[in-house]
């Protein structure tokens, strides 16, 4: 199925789009990865939307990507004696310690004697997703006295966030090494951690994968931020997390936080998702407001690989239109100068291997002669992304004789991405690769295509070789070697 855009959308399935024909009405109307919030259903839940999005796969004959969330340790308070809980007032004190009786105005259990070992004074504790802020000012191994800086109403189990330290907790819980375990046999594509602090948590998902899924890591606290660098090396891709970040980081830190990320990931050549509150509105209603067009607009001018939709399509009254208005504004986005321009703008060059190069002189070629589309033979999906980073004027055709890479390619930024029975001559692959341009009406015969290949074929990481091909297959079988 070719997309009339380059930006992918991810929407989230949920309560309000779990049966077949909303799944196939999704994808249809411009869902490309189909996200398994692990935080939400049981195991047997989780298969049957899976099951129904291999359905819709086979039967379109348009590779998806499936990726699994796996929802990180939750810290939360204890219950109070009171069932509405109490009122925090800003100034007035209050305790937080590891005893399980029931809270009162003046405290409350805290059951994560991991936080307590970490909080120095000075350092803030946020609850109900930063709705009350309170300052520690003493804290031991079993308690911390704190200041009530805004106050607000704080009740049974609110989640607790601390931004100032780094937590001595596992980005996975056992919750979510079960998960990790069920989604990696199941066949997902894309597995996302969340709570990730070091690069430790991200190389201790990777040991437990074992290759059967590719990791995205999800950047939603302040050392994340802070380790960046260190956490995009030993991750497949990134999600910028923006509602937790905007909870545990000043609101105003969250915009430039995201253009670094995403300007520093295409660098990479890791895709990277834009995330949270995108269309919020349209939980509610069937059309967004103009404040969050803007946002989504952003994100696809700074060149994000891909825009998601959470609880708008999960839980909203209106999933189907909320991919229609992602897809819709994406479409007019990248029809616009002035995208071309930041895009092109932002553009950096890297030359460090043969296929670096390859890959630049494909889209300097597509930029300055007539082709129609640059089509790569991709067996792990490295070249595609390699394309992909060059952001080219020119659709990118993404062959693979590999369903397992067409499906992880779906994430990736102007790929459409099409399966071929294996190929052992450089000639098959032209013919394959016209052919495909040809169906997906991104070629006429008397176009050109320009065909990234590794020959020998079948070996991952092996792109040496460029062509500029005629669509016309009669020239090409007449004048290209074997």
């Amino acid at each position: 199925m070719r997309r009339q855009r380059n930006v992918k959308i991810v929407a989230t399935l949920g309560p309000a789009s779990e049966t077949y024909e909303t799944i196939r009405a999704l994808h249809e109307a411009g869902a490309d990865v189909f996200r398994l919030n692990m935080s939400h259903g049981s195991h047997d839940e989780i298969k049957v939307k899976h099951d129904i999005i291999r359905k819709v796969e086979a039967e379109l004959a348009s590779p998806i990507a499936i990726l699994a969330d796996l929802q990180g340790p939750k810290l939360r308070v204890g219950v109070f004696a009171k069932d509405e809980g109490e009122d925090l007032v800003e100034g007035e004190k209050f305790r937080m310690d590891l005893d399980d009786a029931a809270g009162d105005i003046n405290r409350v259990n805290l059951p994560h004697p991991e936080i307590f070992a970490a909080l120095k004074p000075g350092a803030h504790l946020l609850v109900n997703d930063g709705k009350i802020r309170l300052r520690v000012e003493e804290c031991g191994t079993d308690f911390a006295n704190c200041i009530v800086v805004t106050g607000g109403r704080i009740s049974n189990r609110k989640g607790v966030n601390v931004p100032d330290v780094v937590l001595p907790l596992a980005a996975l819980s056992p919750k979510d090494k079960k998960d990790l375990e069920f989604v990696c046999e199941l066949g997902v594509d894309w597995l996302a951690l969340s709570f990730v602090q070091r690069p430790a948590d991200v190389l201790e998902a990777r040991e437990m994968v074992r290759g059967r899924a590719a990791v995205l890591s999800k950047i939603e606290k302040p050392t994340a931020v802070e380790n960046f660098e260190e956490i995009l090396e030993v991750s497949d891709g990134i999600m910028v997390a923006r509602g937790d970040l905007g909870v545990e980081l000043p609101v105003q830190n969250v915009p430039p936080i995201q253009k670094r990320l995403v300007r520093r990931c295409r660098r990479a050549a890791k895709p990277v998702i834009v995330a949270t509150q995108m269309l919020e509105s349209m939980i509610e209603s069937p059309m967004p407001t103009r404040a969050e067009v803007s946002d989504v607009a952003t994100a696809i001018y700074e060149g994000a690989d891909a825009i998601m939709l959470s609880a708008e399509s999960a839980a909203g009254s209106y999933p189907i239109e909320a991919v229609t208005t992602m897809n819709n504004v994406a479409q007019e986005v990248e029809s616009d100068d002035t995208y071309r321009e930041i895009i092109e703008a932002s553009r950096s060059s890297r030359g460090e291997t043969v296929a670096d190069a390859i890959v630049s002189a494909a889209r300097e070629i597509a930029e300055t002669t007539e082709i129609s589309a640059i089509c790569c033979f991709s067996q792990s999906g490295t070249t595609a992304l390699k394309v992909a980073r060059e952001r080219p004027r020119v659709p990118i055709i993404a062959l693979t004789s590999r369903l397992r890479t067409a499906r992880r390619l779906a994430l990736t930024w102007g790929t459409t991405c099409v399966t071929t029975s294996e190929l052992d001559r450089f000639k098959a692959a032209v013919l394959a690769a016209v052919g495909a341009a040809k169906r997906l009406g991104m070629s006429k015969s008397t176009d050109q295509v320009v065909v990234t290949a590794g020959v020998p074929f079948n070996i991952p990481g092996s792109t040496n070789i460029i062509r500029v091909a005629p669509c016309d297959e009669s020239l090409i079988s007449a004048t290209d070697p074997e």
